[in-house]
């Protein structure tokens, strides 16, 4: 069982983002859709009424960075 992540967990959620979605470009997901994804993600355990924008805003930075990284191979 994947352990237990946060909404401050950014950097694991970003990871786990790009795993899941490679063909996205971060910076293209609505912050809605990029809630949903949070949510779904496996060991997830965050109130989904806890977000707000500062902590999507650094969950989409993580997850650009990720995704910036596995271009670059």
């Amino acid at each position: 069982m994947p352990r237990e992540i946060q909404w401050n967990d950014t950097l694991e959620i970003g990871i786990q983002l790009q795993e899941a979605h490679p063909e996205l470009d971060p910076y293209s997901v609505r912050f809605t859709d990029l809630h949903r994804y949070v949510t779904e993600l496996p060991g997830f355990a965050g109130d989904p009424l806890k977000s707000n924008e500062s902590l999507l805003e650094a969950i989409q930075t993580a997850w650009h960075e990720e995704f910036e990284d596995a271009k670059l191979g």
